[in-house]
């Protein structure tokens, strides 16, 4: 019973969530070809939203890896982690990372032209912080079927990655040092 209460709930759960990113991509869709010039500002506030969003399960998911290890394969607990850690990448973190990447790309080429040292380093940044989005989505495959072999301490030094990326990024994007 719980497992059919579960099924169903996480059906729900995506349904709103591809129904939310299909009405932010209609309403982004009619500012740009109705109301180009308010599109800048919108732009910007999706792109640093999407950011904080994908931040937030970036540094989210490791530290839910980090309790996962400890859970017995099977019990409750593991499986109830198995599903925060599902949604999470599913719902908040992959939507989250492809508006980063659409709504920057907008921006970087819109507003910089592609210019810039800092551009291009912040760039090549964020393309390492997908490829570890890219190991965590790995991962939680790993730990839905039973087969992690990492152990806390690994979790909890990927968990800082995301961070010094996000620190670099910001540095980068605010002081714009070259």
């Amino acid at each position: 019973m719980a497992d059919r209460n579960n099924t169903n709930s996480t059906g729900q759960a995506m349904k709103r969530m591809v129904v939310g990113i299909a009405v932010l991509i209609v309403l982004t869709a009619l500012l740009f070809f109705f109301a180009p010039e308010s599109f800048y500002p919108w732009a910007k506030a999706i792109h640093i939203l999407a950011v904080i969003s994908w931040m937030a399960g970036m540094l989210y998911l490791p530290r839910l890896f980090v309790y996962h290890v400890d859970a017995q394969k099977g019990s409750v607990q593991s499986e109830t982690f198995k599903v925060m850690e599902r949604r999470l990448l599913r719902g908040i973190i992959n939507p989250a990372m492809i508006l980063t990447w659409v709504f920057g790309l907008w921006l970087a080429w819109k507003i910089f032209a592609f210019q810039g040292g800092w551009l291009h380093a912040k760039i090549g940044l964020v393309l390492i912080l997908s490829g570890i989005h890219g190991y965590l989505a790995a991962a939680v495959r790993k730990f839905a079927e039973d087969r992690n072999e990492k152990p806390a301490r690994h979790w909890r030094i990927v968990n800082e990655i995301p961070t010094l990326l996000m620190i670099a990024i910001v540095i980068l994007v605010v002081v714009k040092p070259f």
